[in-house]
């Protein structure tokens, strides 16, 4: 029996998109949130999530970063998904026609100095499937969508421009999650480490605790930081390596970590996106 796959959004969202891409032998099931495809997965052990935490252009997903120490899952592998965002119309409308654009802010983001350039008004909408679909249900040809061609297709709308994104290298990093740790690669393998943390409450603390991980080579490719406990004092902070916890390099590190930090959380330790080795 095939297994599922969860993502937040209506069907036709990017994250279905990616769903189907990477993961086709598995149903993809729509979320009302993030937090709504944590929770399916933690009922349903066979299932994968599926999340967007990075865009190339519109920066993070920041509910992710709260919602990741917290949601019981591990991160069990990572896709890049390039982003192509289309112009949708109801049957029978011309892009000149158009006069307003809905969808989720991010998307709008994306296509901001094309939209400029064609006199569209951009509107914001809770999600660019969702907009695709309101946008065929009212029926108005004065009123487009910017959302996927899976969303196109699913609501029955006409193509009036295509791969409309203001940027040729718009790409999605997405996350898969399972309620179990997946297996971690063989030790050389390329492979991320994730983990959330928080450091001591004292001078240097940051910069010292990730010292260690500069004396021992390990390549940092993402780091932020959070507010926690409704405090502007305590913050947390998000981090991606490329290195294999087994390594003696990483080992050494962690400890150093350790010692300038209250609290790590491993998320998870994934094979390495072959789009990291092309972008060198």
């Amino acid at each position: 029996m095939s297994q599922n796959i969860h993502y937040q959004g209506e069907p036709g969202a990017y994250s279905h998109l990616a769903c189907s891409t990477f993961f086709p032998d598995r149903i993809p099931i729509p979320c009302q949130s993030f937090a709504a495809a944590f929770a399916a997965v933690r009922n349903n052990p066979d299932d994968l999530a599926m999340i967007p935490v990075d865009n190339s252009v519109a920066g993070r997903v920041s509910d992710i970063y709260h919602l990741l120490p917290e949601g019981g899952l591990s991160i069990i592998g990572e896709h890049y998904l390039p982003v192509h965002h289309n112009l949708w119309g109801i049957p029978g409308a011309t892009q000149a026609d158009i006069k307003i654009a809905r969808s989720h802010p991010m998307a709008l983001g994306q296509v901001r100095r094309r939209l400029v350039s064609w006199d569209i008004q951009p509107k914001a909408d809770s999600d660019t499937a969702g907009a695709a679909r309101r946008v065929s249900e009212r029926g108005d040809k004065t009123v487009g969508a910017v959302a996927s061609a899976l969303a196109g297709k699913i609501y029955g709308l006409d193509l009036l421009a295509k791969n409309i994104e203001d940027a040729d290298h718009n790409t999605t990093r997405f996350l898969v999650l399972a309620a179990r740790g997946g297996v971690v690669p063989a030790l050389g393998s390329p492979v991320v480490t994730s983990f959330v943390f928080r450091v001591r409450s004292v001078p240097s603390a940051l910069y010292k605790a990730l010292g260690g991980f500069a004396s021992n080579g390990i390549n940092i490719t993402k780091l932020e930081s959070y507010m926690v406990g409704g405090s502007f004092t305590a913050a947390q902070f998000y981090m991606d390596v490329e290195a294999h916890p087994d390594s003696e390099a990483m080992c050494h590190a962690m400890d150093e970590l350790k010692f300038f930090s209250e609290e790590i959380i491993v998320l998870g330790t994934y094979p390495a996106d072959s789009v990291r080795s092309q972008s060198r």
